[in-house]
């Protein structure tokens, strides 16, 4: 199923995603980045049809595993664990993801995806007894080369300081040249500076296009900020155009009276990601969503 799972992220985009999509192509005035829009599109189709991969970056393996509290694991949390990492191996030797994993200061390549700290895990654990698993491919350019960027905004600067910051961020971001715009920002607010980053990240890659923040002032940031990115003219890939990014999402944890962490993390167009759910009968369901953010 994990396999699976990889094999489906790398290769067919999501349903929210292509319809974010068809209605960029409709609203996008700029023939250049309506053209590279359709075209972007249309190669996302052919990947499902060749079973290639819809990016050449295929990105990090990065996984969300959602367990439920009477749910039995055989072997337990590293037998999970162990398994990812063989399907992570699987997945490389049959070419669905790249082997772009190395160490960072020595440059050695496994080839397989395979190292310290990667594939990276992340858990939640619910009521129930199933247990999800989402594949994330997250873009060396949408992370590295300025997708993320965090700041500590002070109290006295509030909303107008935090959206002041994201809005420069973006910007900065898509002058790096890597983020490939129109893109799903996700923003994250208070906490630590790694609480922040990892609640941008999950942003970012969990929240469906067309969801919303049910508190009204965090999602009224979310409209704000859309409104206000998109009107920047930056269009597909900096070409010009109407349609900059197709969502900001926003998340929150609370924060030290010190001051307010805020970082963003930009996620490509192509937004890879795919989501699986066993039940305790061993019943394989598909779902369309992470549902990462479902009761909060």
């Amino acid at each position: 199923v994990i396999f699976d799972t990889i094999r489906k992220g790398s290769t067919v985009i999501s349903r929210d995603v292509k319809e974010a999509f068809e209605r960029a192509i409709e609203r996008e005035t700029s023939p250049t980045s309506k053209d590279g829009l359709k075209k972007t599109l249309t190669s996302m189709e052919m990947s499902v049809i060749k079973d290639n991969p819809a990016c050449p970056d295929t990105g990090w393996p990065i996984f969300y595993f959602k367990i439920g509290n009477e749910c039995k694991l055989e072997g337990g949390i590293m037998e999970l664990e162990e398994a990812t990492r063989e399907a992570v191996i699987k997945a490389t030797k049959l070419g669905y993801l790249r082997a772009t994993m190395k160490h960072p200061l020595t440059g050695y390549d496994p080839g397989n995806n395979i190292g310290m700290n990667i594939p990276d895990f992340t858990y939640q654990f619910v009521e129930g007894d199933s247990i999800e698993v989402t594949y994330v491919a997250k873009g060396g350019g949408s992370e590295c080369f300025g997708g993320t960027r965090h700041k500590v905004i002070a109290f006295a600067d509030g909303i107008k300081g935090i959206e002041k910051f994201i809005i420069d961020c973006y910007v900065a971001s898509t002058r790096a040249g890597a983020i490939c715009p129109p893109s799903i920002l996700g923003v994250g607010i208070g906490g630590t500076a790694n609480v922040a980053a990892n609640l941008a990240k999950k942003a970012a890659c969990l929240r469906t296009i067309g969801s919303q923040h049910p508190e009204p002032m965090i999602h009224q940031i979310e409209v704000d900020l859309y409104h206000a990115l998109n009107s920047l003219g930056i269009g597909a890939m900096g070409s010009g155009g109407d349609v900059s990014v197709l969502a900001v999402n926003v998340e929150y944890a609370y924060t030290h009276i010190a001051g307010i962490a805020v970082a963003t993390s930009s996620n490509c167009m192509v937004a890879r990601r795919a989501t699986s759910r066993i039940t305790s009968d061993g019943e394989v369901e598909i779902l369309d969503s992470p549902n990462w953010f479902e009761g909060r």
